[in-house]
């Protein structure tokens, strides 16, 4: 592959949102995953300008973005929300920086890929200074059910997302833990960040509801991205999305019907050799994928593997998957996108003989 990405060896990297949920795991996926960054910007709102984040070992203060935060920078990741991306995305690009963004706003355009690496890398290809990182759900989904698309084909998708605070930022995830203290202290706590009592409940999707079709965005945006990531955009795919107590990690039923039948055991052989997949498979112990267990780390487990009651022919596999939102689901694949636009980059520095001399 060839893209058009870095200037440098060692690219400047800045990270749009950085105080924001997503923006501190992004933070961490770079120092953990060992980033060869050569230096690191913090931007966010005025608001939050000031506050300092670790990083390596230093103290970075958070500067507030404006329409000099791009110069000399070379990889943008943005968590901003998707009118902050509109606004500062092209100013970025014209700087001279790719852009990973991880909000709404680009998902669906036509002229910005929509990746994730262990899925259609190839797409990567046709980027024109902005990747767009998909919705957390539809990352986890797609991670289980391109292995088994590429094995057997597939004919139709149902699935049934439950969905952890993470997925609503960290106002949502302080208030399941305030409203749950109150609970069990016997006190009343009224929703701030979402419409409905978050502890010891559950309830549809936040997002809003399309009153002709009852579906809400969450849900559209799911089917949409998933049929966009597989190169289907004719698949049938249908959902039920539903906020449930739970801090982090999102755990997703599927019942996925090819063409021919297909065994429970041969859709657990495939995903066994699946790139990000781990399976968590215990039958006897009862013991399936669980947030729990997925939550701080970026494999997605799958297991639960069945045969569908409900489809006479063998042709249906029922699983459950469950992936950390704010890993996989949003900053771990943001960064794994940036590795293999820097992998790259650096061939082509190799290749032209650049990395011989002193770079940046």
């Amino acid at each position: 592959m060839t893209f058009q990405t870095f200037r440098r060896a060692h690219p400047n990297v800045a990270i749009l949102g950085a105080t924001g949920a997503v923006g501190v795991e992004l933070i961490r996926c770079l120092e953990q995953r060992d980033f060869p960054l050569a230096r690191l910007k913090l931007l966010a709102s005025p608001r939050s300008a000031g506050r300092k984040l670790a990083f390596r070992g230093e103290e970075l203060t958070v500067d507030a973005v404006d329409n000099a935060s791009f110069n000399d920078v070379d990889l943008a990741l943005f968590s901003a929300g998707a009118g902050q991306s509109r606004t500062w995305a092209p100013v970025a690009v014209a700087a001279g920086a790719v852009v990973v963004d991880n909000s709404s706003a680009f998902r669906m355009d036509p002229d910005c890929p929509l990746v994730v690496p262990e899925v259609n890398l190839d797409m990567l290809v046709a980027h024109r200074g902005v990747v767009a990182n998909p919705n957390c759900v539809a990352i986890i989904a797609a991670m289980a059910i391109q292995p088994l698309h590429r094995a057997f084909g597939l004919t139709r998708v149902r699935l049934s997302t439950y969905q952890a605070a993470s997925g609503a930022g960290a106002a949502a995830m302080e208030e399941l833990r305030a409203s749950t203290a109150a609970h069990l202290a016997g006190e009343a706590y009224a929703p701030q960040v979402l419409k409905h009592p978050y502890a010891f409940n559950l309830f549809s999707h936040d997002s809003g509801v399309d009153l002709e079709s009852g579906y809400n965005g969450e849900e559209l945006k799911v089917v949409a991205e998933t049929q966009r990531l597989l190169g289907r955009p004719n698949l049938p795919v249908g959902i039920t999305s539903v906020r449930v107590p739970v801090l982090r990690a999102h755990t997703i039923a599927m019942t996925l019907e090819f063409p021919e039948p297909v065994s429970p055991e041969a859709a657990r052989e495939v995903l066994s050799g699946a790139p990000g997949v781990r399976i968590v498979d215990d039958r006897a112990g009862n013991h399936f994928p669980m947030p729990s267990e997925s939550q701080g780390q970026g494999d997605v487990l799958a297991g639960r593997f069945r045969t569908d009651l409900a489809d006479p022919t063998g042709r249906s596999v029922c699983l459950m998957v469950s992936g950390d939102q704010l890993l996989k689901g949003a900053a771990l694949n943001a960064v794994q996108i940036a590795e293999h636009l820097f992998a790259d980059a650096r061939e082509q520095l190799r290749s032209s003989e650049v990395l011989g001399e002193p770079v940046a």
